[in-house]
């Protein structure tokens, strides 16, 4: 083995080391637009490589655009280079309004060492990693086409099938046409917007409400209204009284460990529910993303109503990977028609094989289950340890979830929750205020905690500094 071999898997390859330094150089216009780089052979002799590594390393830098080829002539610095760009610039914007996408934002673009209660996902260390690898490894031996070719239309059959039996367990008997896969969970419900909704239309949601239900019906120029969410679901009168006055054309919800309340729907509010979405015409969107958390399952709108007017949707970002996206619509087969064309239009074809291969094979291998029984009672354990933490600041849960990890709290001072994530992302804590989540903004002393991203001395430090920086109020 050669020294520049030895060099792999200790801080990069000799092919990185050449990279970093003509990146340098033309930071630090040592080379300028145009210039010309030295030969292939003389830079392996400065650089004390292989004429192989330099042409690997003048590659990529051509792939990325640092650098051109003329051929016969040698290697150009590109004539529009642009200045590095300023920590500042690559960073999200933390003086924009804390809405929806304030959160997404700083949840999303954070530096991985950031600590995140804000977000909506596990930490990596809590999901399968050990079964995602090894069906990683199995895809690397199966067909050439899973690995080169489109996605389907409807998606792969191996994990439809696997779903339609997840579907059973609900009490949802579907055929294999009112099924497809889509790239993600949230694909699936802008599929259904676009299909059903119009500029100005009129949509249903809970209050609170997951805050990207509202990013994405904004973005679908919909007109948003809301109704108030209960312990055992939305607020039934207030519910048929929206529908009777305001007409929405959809009402979008979880039903199992509703996000961000952690709240579950109770049979008596489902039926009521549904009596009153027939009566005047309502599609439902059940997004059913956290349903695998719940310890026994609880009511399905989709499977008293027998995907009529309602259309399950669901993912498996949440128990799974959020890199392995796949989502799912499961609803009325003519429907499903039309949503396949329309996915097809705007992405040519149905999800990645090679995410849905890997998630069928994690689904099929039978470590899924277990995987999930030990994420439950971890959870349980976290979720009740969190919420005795929060309540010495101050920090009141607005009720015990059955499951998830998710805590809806109250803060008791009164202070300004909006306020005190602001200080919070000073500290490089990303907190998730109660506004983020309500069209009508009657949370703002409302948090929703991530309690799985809790278990950082930070967190709690950073918490306990943000609530005294925040203005407290009476109380009323």
């Amino acid at each position: 083995m050669d020294g520049e071999t030895q060099t792999k898997g200790r801080g990069g390859t000799r092919t990185a080391d050449v990279m970093s330094a003509i990146r340098a150089k033309v930071a630090g216009r040592a080379l300028n637009s145009g210039d010309r780089l030295p030969s292939i052979r003389s830079l392996a002799a400065t650089m004390g490589v292989s004429p192989s590594t330099i042409v690997e390393a003048y590659d990529r830098l051509a792939a990325e655009g640092l650098i051109r080829a003329r051929r016969g002539s040698g290697f150009y610095v590109a004539p529009t280079i642009m200045p590095p760009l300023a920590l500042a610039e690559v960073e999200p914007r933390r003086d924009r309004a804390v809405d929806p996408f304030w959160v997404s934002r700083q949840s999303l673009d954070a530096d991985a060492t950031v600590p995140k209660p804000g977000c909506g996902w596990l930490p990596p260390e809590w999901m399968p990693e050990a079964a995602l690898r090894r069906a990683t490894r199995a895809l690397a031996r199966t067909e050439a086409d899973v690995l080169t070719n489109y996605g389907s239309t409807r998606g792969t059959m191996a994990l439809r099938r696997l779903l339609l039996a997840r579907l059973a367990d609900d009490a949802i008997e579907a055929p294999v046409d009112q099924l497809m896969l889509t790239g993600s969970g949230t694909q699936a419900t802008v599929l259904i917007c676009r299909f059903l909704l119009r500029p100005g239309d009129t949509v249903l949601v809970d209050d609170p409400c997951y805050f990207n239900f509202r990013a994405l019906l904004r973005a679908h120029q919909a007109r948003i209204v809301s109704v108030p969410y209960t312990p055992t679901g939305p607020d039934v009168a207030r519910f048929e009284q929206v529908l009777g006055s305001e007409r929405p054309r959809l009402y979008i919800t979880n039903s199992a460990l509703h996000n961000p309340t952690g709240a579950t729907l109770s049979l008596q509010t489902a039926h009521r529910l549904l009596t009153a979405a027939a009566a005047h015409d309502l599609t439902i969107i059940e997004d059913d993303i956290f349903g695998d958390f719940e310890p026994e399952r609880s009511p399905r709108l989709a499977a008293l109503d027998g995907l009529n007017r309602v259309i399950r949707t669901g993912s498996f970002s949440k128990t799974l990977s959020a890199s392995v996206r796949c989502g799912y619509i499961a609803g009325r087969a003519d429907w499903i028609e039309h949503l396949v064309d329309l996915q097809v239009a705007t992405n040519f074809g149905g999800p990645s094989p090679v995410a849905t291969e890997i998630i069928a094979r994690v689904l099929a291998g039978g470590s899924y289950r277990k995987h999930m029984d030990e994420l439950r009672q971890k959870l349980t354990r976290t979720r009740r340890d969190v919420a005795r933490k929060l309540q010495a600041l101050g920090i009141e849960p607005w009720l015990m979830p059955r499951g998830g990890f998710f805590l809806w709290c109250r803060l008791t001072g009164g202070q300004d929750a909006s306020a005190v994530a602001r200080a919070a992302l000073e500290d490089d804590v990303v907190l998730a205020p109660g506004n983020v989540f309500s069209v009508a903004q009657t949370a703002p002393s409302f948090m929703r905690f991530n309690v799985a991203h809790m278990n950082d001395a930070r967190v709690w430090e950073v918490l306990r500094r943000a609530l005294k920086a925040a203005p407290g109020k009476s109380a009323a």
